[in-house]
Formats: structure tokens, sequence, C-alpha cells
């Protein structure tokens, strides 16, 4: 069974007109699933609480996101944008991981995706930053740490740009493996091979221009294997789909199938390892005819 886990109130964040990050993206990604899929379980995420949130950010940051009074607009830097709606769209997609995380472990579903914005894995423990406002994936993850005592979190991550955030937050955390392919000399810089310095810690680029061929080898030659090695308890998805050659703001070439086929290949893993469960996050992509197409094809592979 696949759930999806959703709110209105992800459409209410309104960085602004001409912002990439748009609620054209989160209906583009609604509408596709309900079409394509419609034997899919909806359901509304709850808002995530103060404390939950406080085991992957640092007060400060989380009193600027829900205190800060917002009559039109508040910018925290030059991409990332608050309007009033934004600090319960936050809310709800941080508490999507939550509320999919309690349903996977009880055993309700085996599989999750959050279909949420603003999207979250390049806030870090103490900045939003990258058009992101709190990582739910982060937050995910550390209610699984905390509630639920895991010891072997897996986090890919395909989004087209290194999940900075992510990083940041678990680059001490034993427990946790960070996974990410993104490509190179782009936002926000970060995720070198040769920052690789730890065991749960494995990046690798893409160079511009990258296609289908090179996204696989890396996958398939040092991922995938990887994962295999690690035999995670679960594993999380940081989806983003601005990898797909329609992307305006990347240049990487990618098609709905190598979605796919990546996630039909997590979904084996996840089988094998960690009794199939999965729990996805919708990240980047801002085309949305790629955002549609995408999205439904990483459901399907997720449940092949």
């Amino acid at each position: 069974m696949m759930r999806i886990y959703t709110h209105p109130d992800c459409l209410l964040h309104e960085p602004g007109t001409g912002h990439p990050e748009c609620p054209a993206r989160l209906y583009s990604v609604i509408q596709a699933l309900h079409s394509a899929l419609p034997m899919l379980e909806w359901q509304h995420s709850p808002p995530a609480e103060r404390y939950q949130l406080e085991r992957a950010h640092g007060k400060d940051l989380i009193e600027k996101i829900l205190d800060t009074d917002i009559l039109e607009s508040f910018s925290i830097d030059l991409d990332t944008v608050m309007s009033s709606g934004s600090r319960s769209a936050a809310l709800h997609s941080a508490g999507a991981g939550i509320a999919a995380a309690d349903a996977v472990m009880r055993g309700d579903i085996k599989k999750a995706f959050c279909a949420v914005r603003p999207p979250g894995h390049h806030a870090t423990r103490n900045t939003a930053m990258g058009f992101c406002l709190f990582n739910n994936i982060a937050v995910c993850a550390q209610h699984l740490l905390t509630e639920y005592q895991l010891q072997r979190i897996a986090i890919v991550d395909f989004d087209v740009h290194h999940g900075n955030g992510t990083e940041d937050i678990f680059q001490n955390e034993h427990r946790v493996f960070y996974l990410s392919s993104h490509e190179a000399g782009i936002y926000p810089n970060t995720g070198l091979a040769e920052d690789n310095q730890t065991q749960h810690l494995s990046n690798a680029l893409l160079m511009p221009g990258s296609g289908s061929e090179d996204f696989r080898n890396i996958w398939q030659q040092k991922f995938l294997p990887e994962l295999v090695i690690y035999k995670p308890d679960i594993i999380l998805v940081s989806a983003g789909f601005d990898a797909h050659r329609l992307d305006p703001l990347a240049d990487l070439n990618l098609q709905a199938d190598d979605y796919f086929w990546l996630s039909q290949e997590l979904a084996r893993i996840a089988k094998q390892f960690a009794e199939g469960r999965i729990i996805s996050m919708l990240e980047g992509g801002y085309s949305l005819t790629a955002l549609r197409e995408c999205s439904v094809a990483h459901l399907r592979g997720l449940m092949a």
C-alpha cells in the first residue's frame, strides 16, 4: 500500500511572482498522481510540533520561521522568501514525514510519498536557505531515531542540487547514511567527492550535460552496492526531479524513465533489508511538465 501525505496549506507558501518554487509545482504533482494512479490512498498531514523540529534545528531558526510577523513577505535571503502562509506550509511539510514515519513503523503501510512544499534538503541545522525553511527529511529521520530507535537509516538524495542541509544535520550521526548524486558547479557548490570522509556519507558529482547513462552508472556501480552493504532499516528519499532535461535551473538530461528505474531499484533493496519500508519526500523540480511525468514514474517504480 502506498499512501500520499499532503495538505492544502502547502499551497499557501508564496515566495513571490516569478519565483521558481511556486504553488503550481505541488498542484501539478497532486493532479498528475490523482489522474495516473487513482488507487493511491491520500491523507492530510498534521503540523509538526516545535519539539519535533528541535531535533533537527536550532531554536533561533525555528523562532525565525514560526514567530516572525509577516504581513506580505519576509526575505531570509535572495532566494528564500516567506509569505503569510509559509509558516503553516512549513509545519505541514515537516509534519508529513513524521506522520508517514509513524504509519510505516506501525505497519499500517509500507511506503509513503510526501507531496509537500516548501522543499527541505538545503535547510541546515541553523539556516533556512535554497528555497527551504525546515529540513523535512531530517525532521523525519530524527523522529525515527528518537521514537523508534532505528540504527540504520539511509537517506537517498537524487535532487540535482546537493542536500547540504541534510549533510550538515547528520554529519556526526553514525546511524544515518546520506547518499547524494548532484550536478557539479551549481548551487550550493557542496558535496564534493573528496568530502566523503566518513562511512555514513557518500557524494558523487555529475558533470553538466550528463544524461541517463552517467546517472545510472553512478547509482548502479556506487550507490546501490553501498546501500546493499549498509542493509538499511528504512530508506528515506529526497525526491527532487530537477535533473530532468526540461528543468530550467540545471543542466542534466534525465528522463522520467530514469526515476522509474532508480525507484524500482530502491524498492528492491528496501524489500530485501527494510521490510519494504520507504518514505519519499518531494524536493526540487521546476518544470511543471517534468514534475508531472517524474512524480508518476517515481511512484510507479516504488510500487513495482
